[in-house]
């Protein structure tokens, strides 16, 4: 079957996700004919025209103002529109993802840093990688899959069914994938238990979550990621997707983050997410234009 056509499951989905996903299927179609080089093009042109004009732009626009005060109207309207560019390229390689080769020498992706990964393996240690929703954050899982390591992404599913199905498609088969939910936590300690590391990313709001400092504000963060951690004492790996032009990338791994040691398990996991959000706000001031600014990571 054509993994950019959606199947229908049991139960009937609303009318509104029916007319999504067929809309959805189709541009995939489209995408998935074309080479991944020009693929990204149409989708970054598509995205740039339409993505300012929509309602969820004034939700990136807001955001941008209040994390970078000192930026113009007209450097914000930039970043808005070099974001949707970036957002239109990812949608339009996902009908490429299983075609994209991550270690080809003289390929598309630079690597660096893999020699992290490769010593916690040596040394027998668990590892937790995050990242953020960077560029095209779906080279990263694939980055780890390639390189022949057990991995278990936990992530948030598409609100639509049908969506969150196309894409799992797309992503083939690349590990398991947890969804968020009641059973992720139970899922990903089985995880870690049975010598599977974990991918996540780390940069969504979470409403019932801890208050962490995000661009020099509280941004209610999910403690899951320094929780499991600590108990599993964990290497926490930061990696970090980079777009280059077009559809072309870096991928860098970095040493693992130091694990808090006080005796207050609460204070260490706050100590720790402080860590992960300080190093995803520093890839983000460097390049600006590929985060997901229409998310609502702050209250407002």
């Amino acid at each position: 079957m054509d993994p950019t056509w959606p199947d229908i499951p049991a139960q009937t989905p609303r009318f509104a996700d029916r007319l999504e996903a067929w809309g959805a299927a189709l541009l995939f179609g489209v995408f998935r004919v074309l080479p991944l080089d020009c693929a990204s093009a149409l989708g970054a042109t598509l995205a740039r025209r339409i993505g300012p004009f929509l309602g969820v732009s004034k939700h990136a626009r807001r955001n941008i103002r209040r994390a970078f005060p000192e930026l113009s109207e007209s450097e914000i309207a930039r970043v808005v529109a070099s974001m949707w560019d970036n957002l239109g390229r990812v949608a339009a390689e996902y009908p490429h993802l299983r075609k994209i080769r991550v270690f080809e020498p003289g390929g598309r992706i630079e690597t660096h840093g893999f020699e992290h990964v490769d010593r916690a393996i040596t040394a027998g240690r668990r590892m937790i990688v995050f990242s953020g929703h960077i560029a095209n954050w779906e080279i990263g899982m694939l980055a780890g899959a390639q390189h022949g390591i057990s991995v278990a992404q936990i992530y948030r599913a598409a609100n639509n069914p049908l969506m969150d199905r196309m894409i799992a498609r797309f992503r083939g088969d690349r590990g398991e994938f947890i969804p968020k939910g009641a059973v992720a936590a139970r899922r990903a300690i089985a995880a870690l238990r049975g010598g599977t590391h974990l991918g996540l990313l780390a940069d969504q709001k979470m409403n019932d979550g801890i208050a962490v400092p995000f661009f020099g504000r509280p941004a209610m963060t999910a403690p899951a990621l320094a929780v499991l951690a600590l108990r599993f004492d964990c290497d926490v790996l930061p990696l970090r997707v980079e777009r280059l032009d077009g559809a072309r990338f870096r991928v860098t791994v970095f040493p693992p983050l130091p694990l808090p040691g006080g005796d207050d398990s609460h204070a260490n996991a706050a100590a720790l997410m402080a860590r992960v959000n300080a190093t995803l706000e520093a890839w983000i001031r460097d390049r600006p234009e590929q985060w997901l600014w229409v998310h609502r990571r702050w209250p407002d």
